[in-house]
């Protein structure tokens, strides 16, 4: 498995992987897939920002990938960017995300990011140890802020300085 920069032709593996996450966990609180034209609106935003697209590759399999972004519109935030890393259903366990989330720290550190943000469902206990792994600490609970699978979710804010 390599961790290189995603390209337009890994739009299709990105999707899908994305639009299950949306539709079996919550890990995304998204409620609806995304149609390919949204998921490649999203690359170009990356894109014309600046902001790195990771993904893990094996032999030309795409088994996740990790992206980060703003965190917030205002410019004094512009030194503090928000992630995300999602991993195939068949690839998690593997190290997959943790060699995404380390590519990601690394990419953000490189272009002088400040402060890393993570928005993570208190259920995901495999993400929140993950976070915990690579020193991330808990900023902030946001009790039953979000709706999925007609239950009430917890979200968890993480941080790393850099």
């Amino acid at each position: 498995m390599r961790i290189r920069a995603a390209r337009p032709d890994d739009l299709p593996a990105l999707l899908e992987i994305y639009n299950d996450a949306v539709v079996h966990t919550t890990a995304s609180w998204d409620l609806l897939p995304w149609t390919p034209v949204e998921h490649a609106e999203w690359y170009a935003t990356k894109a014309e920002h600046g902001h790195p697209v990771m993904v893990a590759d094996d032999a030309g399999r795409v088994l996740g990938y990790a992206a980060y972004g703003p965190f917030r519109p205002k410019a004094g935030y512009a030194r503090t960017m928000e992630h995300s890393v999602y991993v195939r259903p068949d690839a998690q366990g593997r190290g997959v995300g943790r060699a995404l989330l380390v590519a990601i720290i690394d990419a953000a550190r490189a272009d002088g990011v400040h402060a890393l943000i993570g928005g993570l469902s208190a259920d995901n206990e495999v993400s929140m140890k993950l976070h915990r792994s690579l020193g991330f600490v808990e900023v902030g609970r946001l009790p039953e802020v979000g709706r999925k699978f007609d239950r009430w979710l917890d979200l968890v804010l993480v941080q790393l300085f850099l």
